[in-house]
C-alpha cells in the first residue's frame, strides 16, 4: 500500500512539473500566437466587409480627414495622400509627418507606391475611390468610409474600429465631446449670433449649408444659422444677385487661393467690396472674418475640429 502511494506521488509531482513547464512557455507567446493562431476580427463598411488579423502595425491612409485620426490616436502612417493645401502637409499637421511616404491626392492615389509600402491595413473612402476598392483589397484588408465632411466622429470610430484601437478611440469621442460641452457653456447667449459661412473661389462664391465640417462643429456648439442657410445640405454655388444668403450676425468666410496663386482673394475683393454687398447687415457692422480653410474646410479631421472649436471661442470672446 506505502509503495503504491508513493508511485502515484511521483507521477502526480511529474504532472506538475509538466504543466508548469507548458505554462511557461505559454506565457512566452505573444497574445495574439497563442495556440499557433491569430486573432482575427470583420470589420463592416462601406464596401462591405474586411477582414483583419491582429493589430496593424504599417498602416496606409488616403484621406486628409483619415491622416488626422491615426495622429490624434497616436498611429503615424507610413503612407498617406497629400494635403489640399501644403507642401506636402497641412501646417497644423507637418510636424508629425516626418518621413511619411506620400501618395498622391485623395482623388488619384499611386497604387504601385502603396503595394511597395507593405500595408497590413489600408484606411480610405468610398466617395473618393470606390472604383479602385478592388485593387487597394488585394494589397491589404481595405476599410471605407462612406463619405467625408459631415460624418467626421462616425469616420474616426470606424477607423479606430479597424485598428484595434476602439477603448482609446471612444477615450478620444469622449474628450471631444467634453470640449464642445465646456466651449457652447463659455460661449452662453453667444450662441444665438446667426452665423453664416461660405467659401470665396477662382470666379465662384459657394455657400455653406449645415451638412459639412464647419457646419457640424457650429451645430454641435448651438449656433443660430441665417434662415437661408438652414438647410440640411452641404453647399451651393450662388450668383451676386443672391449676396444676401450670406447676410447674419456674423461672417465666417474662407479663401481658396493655393501657392502662389491669388484669383480667389479677387473674387473675395469683388464680392465683399461691390455695392450689393454694402447693403449687407454683417458688412455694416464689420463683422465679416477671413478664416484658416485647412481648419475650417478641407482637413476635415478631429485634430482640425478641436483648432476650429478654440477658434470660435477665441474670436466670440472679443466679440
Amino acid at each position: 500500500m506505502f509503495k503504491s502511494k508513493g508511485i502515484y506521488a511521483l507521477v502526480a509531482l511529474l504532472f506538475v512539473s509538466l504543466l508548469v513547464t507548458a505554462c511557461g512557455k505559454v506565457k512566452e507567446l505573444p497574445t495574439e500566437q497563442v495556440a499557433g493562431s491569430v486573432e482575427t476580427r470583420t470589420i463592416k463598411h462601406a464596401m462591405g466587409a474586411s477582414t483583419i488579423k491582429g493589430t496593424p502595425q504599417r498602416i496606409v491612409v488616403l484621406t486628409n480627414q483619415g491622416t488626422e485620426s491615426l495622429l490624434e490616436i497616436g498611429i503615424k502612417p507610413v503612407g498617406a495622400v497629400k494635403s489640399w493645401i501644403g507642401e506636402p502637409w497641412f501646417d497644423h499637421i507637418k510636424d508629425r509627418m516626418t518621413g511619411v511616404e506620400v501618395l498622391g491626392d485623395e482623388t488619384q492615389p499611386n497604387l504601385e507606391l502603396i503595394a511597395s509600402l507593405k500595408p497590413d491595413l489600408i484606411l480610405g473612402t468610398k466617395v473618393r475611390q470606390e472604383k479602385i476598392y478592388p485593387q487597394l483589397s488585394s494589397i491589404a484588408p481595405t476599410v471605407f468610409t462612406e463619405n467625408l465632411g459631415d460624418s467626421m466622429i462616425e469616420n474616426f470610430q470606424l477607423y479606430a474600429q479597424a485598428l484595434n484601437k476602439e477603448a482609446q478611440g471612444k477615450s478620444i469621442v469622449d474628450a471631444y465631446n467634453q470640449i464642445i460641452e465646456q466651449t457652447k457653456a463659455s460661449l452662453g447667449e453667444k450662441t444665438k449670433q446667426r452665423i453664416s459661412l461660405a467659401r470665396f473661389q477662382p470666379g465662384k462664391v459657394r455657400v455653406y449649408y449645415k451638412n459639412n465640417f464647419a457646419g457640424i462643429v457650429l451645430k454641435q456648439l448651438g449656433f443660430a444659422r441665417p434662415d437661408a442657410q438652414n438647410k440640411d445640405d452641404f453647399s451651393a454655388d450662388i450668383t451676386k444677385e443672391q449676396i444676401d444668403v450670406l447676410d447674419g450676425d456674423v461672417f465666417f468666410y474662407f479663401v481658396s487661393d493655393r501657392k502662389g496663386e491669388t484669383e480667389a482673394s479677387k473674387t473675395m475683393d469683388e464680392w465683399l467690396q461691390s455695392p450689393l454687398a454694402q447693403n449687407l447687415n454683417v458688412v455694416k457692422k464689420q463683422r465679416t472674418f477671413s478664416v484658416n480653410e485647412p481648419i475650417w474646410n478641407t482637413s476635415g479631421g478631429i485634430i482640425a475640429a478641436k483648432l476650429l472649436v478654440q477658434d470660435i471661442k477665441t474670436r466670440f470672446e472679443k466679440l
